[in-house]
């Protein structure tokens, strides 16, 4: 492959003339592992702080569940004390994951983690941190973990790590402050997102309990069963199917918390045995097998046809009876999961089935205040998925922005 004017061929690959590739050991002043041997005996309630491998994000720590070690433990391993801008690597849980040590934190300990103190004369520790944790980064690590079921890396592999950079420690910082700023917009819909499933949180909580009515509503509400006020699993496909008849299926698997994250298109001679729940618009699946027993989901307008797993319970709501948004919403709510759990107390095998989807209560107010109350909190759905939407679609521009930057295709001026 020819190469472009000004770049050259290295072992990572294509990059700049002007950079260079040296392994991390040469990068840094010092790379070692936190403190390894007991410590539990020296937790208290305050003291010098102490990360662990969980602590380690990739490109922040979290300090919301940190320990804290008795000052005379900290002593023994004074020599380990982490300064600001070390990077901090995990040794487990997902090998590589690298944070910089904020100044703050100039002091504290680590546990079990990989420490790397960068030579300040050559390298940027922001830089550092966003190489570490890249594509590049990321092959290496796979590449030298090592153990059984619980992969690690150690710190003689991390030293050997290939390294591109601009010697221009300007332009590292550049990229660094570049990469930062979008991660601090990522944080901000994130905040956002978190504050909004905190309102949506407090209205199911005030709606679907009569503790708030909305405006024009009134009178009094009842406690209904499910099976009284719908048809569970109306429909259904059996053995008497054509075998070539085609349809869309919906497994447990492909619903997360109410969204549908994937389908599958099956024909019915090699489809799976739980393909049999005939759907239709506005059917409410209810999951009835743990672990998923949150992969809700309110079946919406979809072209053809589409069949889920028996390990949904299909709820269809009684015309101006029941409001699929409201029913939809109560699986989520406390009450309904209160009921759930006091059914799978002491059984061998985490399920409800469809007599226990039947006999589940929700308090119900006139049909119409049903749909205003589900009006409300597809409201706020709508907006809960345009800043997911948004943050997701920016993570993706984030990885693309730094595969550009990290290997010199794109220069920062």
């Amino acid at each position: 492959m020819e190469l472009k004017p000004g770049y050259k061929q290295t072992e990572v690959g294509v990059i700049p003339e002007d950079w260079d590739v040296q392994p991390l050991e040469r990068l840094s002043s010092k790379i070692m592992v936190g403190i390894a041997s007991a410590a539990t005996h020296a937790y208290r309630s305050s003291g010098v702080p102490m990360f662990r491998n969980q602590n380690i994000k990739e490109g922040w720590l979290d300090d919301s569940d940190l320990r804290f070690l008795d000052s005379g433990f900290d002593e023994l391993f004074r020599g380990k004390r982490l300064l600001g801008g070390d990077l901090l690597t995990a040794r487990t849980g997902y090998p590589g994951t690298t944070a910089v040590v904020p100044s703050e934190y100039s002091g504290a300990q680590s546990f079990t983690s990989l420490i790397t103190r960068p030579d300040a004369s050559i390298v940027n520790s922001g830089y550092l941190c966003l190489y570490i944790n890249s594509p590049a980064g990321k092959a290496f690590f796979e590449q030298s973990q090592i153990g059984g079921a619980q992969k690690n890396v150690n710190a003689n592999s991390l030293k050997k790590m290939p390294v591109a950079f601009p010697k221009a420690k300007e332009e590292q910082e550049s990229i660094a402050d570049g990469v930062a700023t979008v991660d601090a917009f990522i944080s901000s819909l994130e905040n956002l997102i978190s504050k909004k499933h905190a309102i949506k949180q407090a209205a199911m909580q005030e709606l679907l309990t009569s503790k708030r009515r909305l405006p024009g509503f009134e009178g009094e509400w009842e406690v209904k069963r499910l099976g009284d006020i719908t048809e569970i699993d109306p429909e259904s496909i059996g053995a008497a199917t054509l075998p070539d008849f085609r349809f869309n299926y919906i497994s447990l698997e492909d619903v997360e918390h109410g969204n549908l994250r994937s389908h599958s298109e099956q024909v019915f001679k090699s489809a799976p045995s739980r393909a049999r729940r005939r759907l239709r618009r506005n059917d409410v699946l209810v999951s009835t097998v743990r672990p998923n027993l949150l992969s809700h989901l309110l079946f919406g307008e979809r072209g053809g046809i589409w069949v889920a797993s028996t390990g949904f319970s299909v709820v269809r709501c009684k015309p101006v009876m029941a409001c699929p948004g409201y029913v939809f919403a109560h699986l989520f709510a406390e009450g309904v999961n209160r009921q759930i759990e006091a059914l799978l107390t002491g059984s061998n095998y985490p399920a409800i089935n469809s007599k226990d989807v039947r006999a589940l209560e929700i308090p119900l107010p006139p049909y119409p205040e049903q749909c205003a109350i589900a009006a409300v909190l597809s409201d706020i759905d709508t907006e809960l998925s345009t800043l997911e939407a948004r943050r997701d679609k920016t993570r993706d521009l984030k990885q693309g922005m730094m595969q550009e930057l990290l290997t010199g295709r794109t220069r920062l001026t």
